[in-house]
């Protein structure tokens, strides 16, 4: 791997986007999408993650955070493998999911390539993280974040994405708390 895609500074703030392997849209149900916002709010609260932006598409998640205990890649391992264990079990007990067995074949076909797998994968490995060392470059980032979902067509404004932060900086109240850089 690459020395500029890893955590070197343990006290930074960080850019990183991580994805569902294949990129399999996941993120189209109400319930899968609860599970990485309660997930994230719980790390918020108890594990010392300061979350200054973010946004979930339907097949990655970009987010812009600090650990508070200095710990990034600790945490967002943390955050990946609780996430990846819940959202298995919803996709796997949902009654109404149409593509049940086909996304569950595509991640044990995907667990069965990685040796640090054991049953199937949920997540792509890589987290890709960019330390943000200016306040251009945390602009950059959090207008990248936040027009995402336009630039895929979702939705015609950035605010109106309902899981990003693009509403708490317009001065809504978005479905996640927020740190202020």
């Amino acid at each position: 791997m690459s020395r500029k895609y890893k955590f070197h500074n343990q006290e930074g703030l960080y850019f990183v986007s991580f994805a569902v392997v294949y990129w399999i849209d996941v993120f189209t149900r109400e319930e899968y999408f609860a599970i990485l916002t309660d997930s994230l709010d719980y790390c918020r609260k108890n594990k010392g993650m300061e979350i200054y932006a973010w946004c979930i598409m339907p097949s990655h998640v970009h987010l812009i955070f600090r650990a508070k205990a200095n710990n990034p890649s600790v945490l967002l391992k943390e955050l990946k493998t609780y996430t990846s264990k819940q959202l298995q079990k919803a996709i796997a007990e949902h009654n109404q999911e149409s593509r049940k067995e086909w996304i569950l074949w595509l991640m044990e076909r995907a667990g069965l390539k990685n040796s640090n797998v054991k049953h199937r994968q949920f997540w792509q490995q890589h987290n890709k993280p960019i330390e943000l060392l200016s306040a251009a470059v945390i602009d950059q980032k959090i207008d990248y974040i936040h027009n995402n979902p336009v630039e895929a067509g979702f939705v015609t404004e950035p605010d109106h994405w309902k899981y990003s932060s693009a509403i708490d900086f317009s001065g809504g109240k978005g479905v996640l708390e927020m740190d202020l850089v």
